[in-house]
């Protein structure tokens, strides 16, 4: 049987699956199981991982963000979904943070004026969130990157940045990188597939 990579849609739907009926297996981005690259259904954060690290929100930060987790409608570009969770840091997921999201386009300019390639959403009851996208184009100075900040009640707001592995010389010429805001990136049959678990400082 030949190797064909999911849709998107189906591998997230699978992930998604899998992890709201508590299903030990492996999540597969491939429908052949046999030869599948896995994604853990699990927070992939362990005991010995700190908090994420923060960073600047940059100077394209637009408050009061739609409510929105589509932005293909937005701007053409290669098709990206973003998953993942936001957990504390003893890897329990927590329900309803919100997750803000904003980047440039696949020319590397971003919507100032309106809400083009930026919402956001509040995580479901196993603490995920996922994001229709593209992905975003370079800009003097800057490699790929998602900008997002991440809302627990009570606490004080995460602002941080994710970056895209197999960029080396991008990122190693970004003066802001971080390797440990390296999303895990996947391939599906119409895209990619980026992973990254957020772990804020709450009990």
């Amino acid at each position: 049987m030949a190797n064909h990579l999911l849709t998107r849609r189906q591998a997230v739907g699978r992930w998604l699956a899998a992890t709201s009926i508590g299903i030990a297996a492996r999540t597969l981005w491939l429908s052949y199981p046999a030869q599948a690259q896995v994604l853990p259904e699990t927070p992939s954060c362990g005991p010995d991982d700190g908090a994420t690290i923060s960073q600047t929100e940059g100077p394209f930060y637009t408050p009061h963000s739609p409510a929105k987790r589509n932005f293909r409608a937005d701007a053409p570009g290669a098709a990206f979904t973003l998953i993942g969770f936001v957990t504390n840091k003893r890897c329990r997921p927590i329900a309803n943070a919100v997750v803000d999201l904003w980047h440039a386009d696949a020319s590397g300019a971003y919507d100032n004026s309106g809400f083009r390639l930026r919402g956001h959403q509040a995580t479901d009851a196993l603490g995920r969130y996922v994001f229709e996208t593209i992905v975003p184009g370079m800009y003097p100075g800057r490699t790929r990157h998602f900008h997002v900040k991440v809302a627990v009640p009570g606490q004080r707001v995460l602002t941080t940045q994710l970056y895209f592995p197999g960029d080396a010389r991008a990122n190693s010429g970004d003066s802001i990188f971080d390797h440990r805001l390296l999303m895990r990136v996947d391939n599906a049959s119409d895209g990619k597939i980026g992973r990254y678990d957020f772990v804020v400082n709450v009990a």
